[in-house]
């Protein structure tokens, strides 16, 4: 399902792809369904390519954000990450990963996670891994 979701730099939110042209992508924003062109010059990646440095090997974001999911019963996170201290997003990030590399994840990046997450919740967006991977994702929170 991540392949598809995409964050583009420069822009705010997630979009969706829709569909591929020869030098352009159309997509849809998630949150208010516009569709706009997306062309070979913009930075775009899909939210399937990225991963959370931890102490051992990076995890998938996928297997972050199904891990986020667990911990926040399916909802949307409820404290205000914008305003939350360094400290507290670290403590959400140790609750959710535990070995996660604390001096590579950054606030920033502990922020954008938490943005994305309540981003897919919220437009319907929960399938985050498939049934293959989630024993995959027990066994990495696990550990």
């Amino acid at each position: 399902m991540l392949k598809t979701i995409l964050a583009i730099s420069g822009k705010p939110g997630l979009y969706k792809l829709i569909s591929q042209a020869k030098n352009m992508l159309i997509v849809e924003n998630i949150a208010d369904k516009k569709r706009m062109p997306v062309y070979a010059s913009d930075k775009v990646i899909s939210l399937g390519d990225i991963a959370m440095y931890t102490d051992a090997e990076e995890v998938p974001l996928a297997t972050v954000l199904e891990s986020v999911k667990k911990k926040e019963n399916g909802a949307e996170v409820q404290f205000n990450y914008k305003k939350a201290s360094s400290d507290e997003l670290h403590g959400f990030m140790a609750a959710v990963l535990p070995n996660y590399d604390r001096d590579r994840v950054h606030t920033s990046d502990i922020k954008k996670l938490i943005q994305w997450y309540n981003l897919l919740v919220s437009s319907g967006e929960t399938d985050f891994v498939e049934g293959a991977q989630m024993e995959t994702v027990e066994t990495a929170v696990e550990e």
